[in-house]
């Protein structure tokens, strides 16, 4: 299948880990177009699935992510979609951030899910949502930041249905 992983990075985040997403599904198969909405008109993106990240700021997603989503194709309602974040800062101690992770970020106050219901009010479902510690508040990623991407790709390219 052909797909898309576009993102919005800051400080380079949620770009890195848009390029493990990306990665990952070209390992399991898939074409990928790696896209930064920055750089990118959503109107002329197509494929047959799509992941977006955005950082968390202020709770929500960037106003370039925002964009992005709103001006998709509506065509890309009834394709297989997912999101992805990165949110911080969290502590460098492995338990204190998984502890954090699993309370302070289970609602609705980060990119991931501020995009997951933007998406829905275009008629996109979204199936697989991923949310990536930064350990200070412009980076690095955690630790895990790269096995953490690498496994929602694999676990997202397990559901798709190739024609």
């Amino acid at each position: 299948m052909n797909g898309v992983v576009a993102f919005d990075s800051v400080h380079g985040n949620t770009k890195v880990v848009a390029e493990a997403i990306a990665g990952q599904l070209k390992a399991d198969g898939h074409e990928v177009s790696l896209i930064n909405v920055r750089e990118a008109s959503p109107s002329g993106v197509t494929g047959d699935f799509i992941l977006v990240g955005s950082p968390t700021r202020g709770g929500r997603p960037t106003k370039e992510a925002r964009a992005f989503v709103d001006g998709l194709d509506p065509s890309w309602s009834g394709k297989p979609a997912g999101v992805f974040d990165t949110i911080g800062p969290f502590s460098k101690d492995a338990e204190k951030r998984k502890k954090w992770m699993d309370t302070a970020y289970s609602g609705n106050k980060n990119a991931a899910s501020k995009l997951k219901e933007q998406c829905a009010e275009r008629g996109i479902q979204v199936t697989s949502l991923l949310h990536v510690p930064v350990v200070g508040m412009m980076g690095p990623l955690a630790p895990e930041a790269a096995d953490m991407a690498k496994d929602f790709a694999h676990k997202f390219a397990a559901t798709l249905v190739r024609g």
